[in-house]
Order: C-alpha cells, then structure tokens, then sequence
C-alpha cells in the first residue's frame, strides 16, 4: 500500500492553524418553521408547495435576518452561509446543520446536509485552510462539469466531478467538487480547491466505506433518485 502524501493549501492572508474540515465548533440545531432567522447566521428558503419546513441553522446573535429571496422550485429549499454570499439548493425534506470554527468572526464553516432519514449525505466547508491528499492511483472518471455558480472565482474552474481511485486494486468512490476535471488514468492524483474571495471552498458527498458493489453500480446509483439529489446540489453551489 502506498502512503499518502498530504498537501497543504493555504488561502491568501490566512494565519491561523489548520482547521478541521468538519469545523471546530459545536453544530446548532434547525430551528422551528414559522420563526424568523437569527442575524448572522446561515438561512434557508423554499418555495410554496414544498412538503416540509426549511432548516436554518448556525449560533445566534441579536436582531433578526429575513430569509434568503433566492427562487427555487417547489420542493426544494435554499441554504445560505452567514456571509451571505455562499449557497446551495437542497431538498426540502433534507436539513442543514452549520458548524463553526474559533474566531472571532469565525474562521470556518462546514454545513452539513442529512437527508430525511437523517443521514449525513454531504459537507460544505469555507474557510481561511484547507488541505488535500496525494495518492498514486489509477482513475476512472464517470461525470464532471462546470458549476455555473462559481463561474467567476479564480480558474481553475470549480466542477461537480464523480469517479473512481484505484489503489493497490482497492477502490475509492468519490463525488465532490473538485479544480477543473479531474485527470483520468494512472498517476498521483491532487485535484486542488476552489478559491472563493481570500477563502477556499470543499464540498464532499460523505460516503460510507466501499459504497458501491462495481463501477456499473455506482453509474446505476448515479442515475437514480439519491444521485442526482446529490449531483443538483453540488452543482447548485454558488458564490457571489
């Protein structure tokens, strides 16, 4: 088994210490429908005819903030980072938990998407550092494209990718965003990070071990209704 070599990527100005991708503080809770949004935290919206409440979710502060004016299709709702300017579209039955890292304001963000069942199903972490891991592996590329709400941020271009890393004959399925399309094929493999204003941006669909039974199980998942909830997600990200 070849290690990994583990590469740092640090965002412009950031001096702190690495943070965890899962963040440093404790998760808040969604909070009850019907109530108004805490100033400065991440909010959700959705639109009328959808099926259960939006969650919002991050620590509170005085005042009130309105919930986000983004206009989605029914059944699906909107998160939006504290800062106003990070969000996504999810499913309306889904919810978000933020988990915020130390400082004051917060150096970090990881939201986090369980679907109904309560499963977490992805992250969505911005902050001031990131890392990644290089392996020598043999990649299979199933899907990769451009995310239009990134579009502006420094090339290379953020994209919804989904593929498969073989090392040592052991496969690892991953779907998430990564810096342009990946490369196919054999060799050390670091797929960079999205940079968004003076912080860099990871989203991870959040597997479990050796989820798929084959490739044509994971193109088969891909195309069913899970897959393609996920794949709207992460390309629904959006930075302004």
């Amino acid at each position: 088994m070849h290690s990994a070599r583990r590469v740092p990527f640090i965002a412009a100005l950031a001096t702190a210490a690495a943070l965890s991708l899962a963040g440093c503080g404790a998760a808040v809770p969604a909070a009850s429908s019907g109530g108004a949004s805490p100033s400065g935290i991440g909010t959700s919206s959705e639109s009328a005819g959808a099926t259960s409440a939006p969650a919002t979710a991050g620590p509170t502060t005085s005042g009130a903030q309105p919930p986000s004016s983004a206009q989605v299709s029914a059944g699906i709702a909107t998160y939006t980072f504290p800062d106003g300017r990070l969000s996504f579209n999810y499913p309306a039955d889904w919810r978000v938990e933020l988990f915020t890292g130390a400082g004051e304001p917060s150096l970090s963000r990881t939201a986090t998407v369980f679907d109904a069942s309560g499963t977490e199903q992805v992250t969505v972490y911005s902050g001031q550092m990131a890392d990644a891991v290089s392996h020598p592996v043999n990649r299979t590329v199933f899907e990769s494209e451009p995310v239009p709400g990134l579009s502006r941020q420094p090339a290379p271009a953020a994209h919804y990718s989904f593929y498969v890393d073989r090392m040592d004959g052991s496969p690892t399925y991953r779907m998430h965003l990564t810096a342009g399309t990946p490369a196919a094929g054999e060799g050390s493999r670091v797929d960079g990070i999205i940079r968004i204003g003076e912080e860099v941006l990871v989203a991870d669909v959040r597997f479990i071990e050796k989820p798929f039974a084959s490739d044509e199980a994971a193109k088969s998942w891909l195309a069913g209704a899970e897959g393609q909830a996920l794949k709207a997600l992460l390309l629904s990200i959006s930075y302004s």
